[in-house]
């Protein structure tokens, strides 16, 4: 089972936003995933589109890929905070508010699908059972006397 990842590190946005996204793709399969990313409103899914298709060129170029792009789907994906830069905004009378402009390190991982094992059942030369259907019993109702 292959997997690969893919990181984008100082993304300008917070962790907490952009994990917002992340949620929405996680343990779909990865045109799924673009699919979603493609269509979501926020800023960040432009970015995360981006790590998710670096993760999916990662892995095809590993040794022992399959080449099905199809069976992929986005095991892992996480938002990591970042090194904030501090700036300086000015306030009323002379005083200063800081500002905490946030970063974020994006982390996408894929991995492949396992393919279903189907297995052959012997063939015995009996005739198949036949599942029994469950009635339902209702409770008998009780005469007005």
């Amino acid at each position: 089972m292959i997997e690969a990842h893919a990181t984008a590190r100082y993304v300008r946005t917070s962790a907490q936003k952009a994990g917002l996204v992340l949620d929405l793709i996680r343990g779909k399969d990865v045109n799924r995933a673009l699919a979603t990313l493609k269509f979501t409103k926020k800023s960040v899914a432009e970015d995360i589109a981006k790590v998710l298709r670096s993760a999916i060129a990662n892995a095809q170029n590993k040794d022992g890929f399959s080449g099905d792009v199809d069976r992929l789907f986005v095991s892992a994906c996480y938002a990591n905070q970042g090194p904030s830069q501090k700036r300086v905004r000015p306030a009323p009378m002379g005083r200063a508010f800081r500002v905490l402009k946030r970063t974020a390190h994006l982390t996408v991982r894929v991995s492949e699908r396992p393919e279903k094992v189907v297995a052959i059942a012997a063939d015995t030369g009996a005739a198949p059972k036949r599942a029994r259907t469950p009635v339902a019993k209702r409770p008998a109702k009780k005469a007005k006397e």
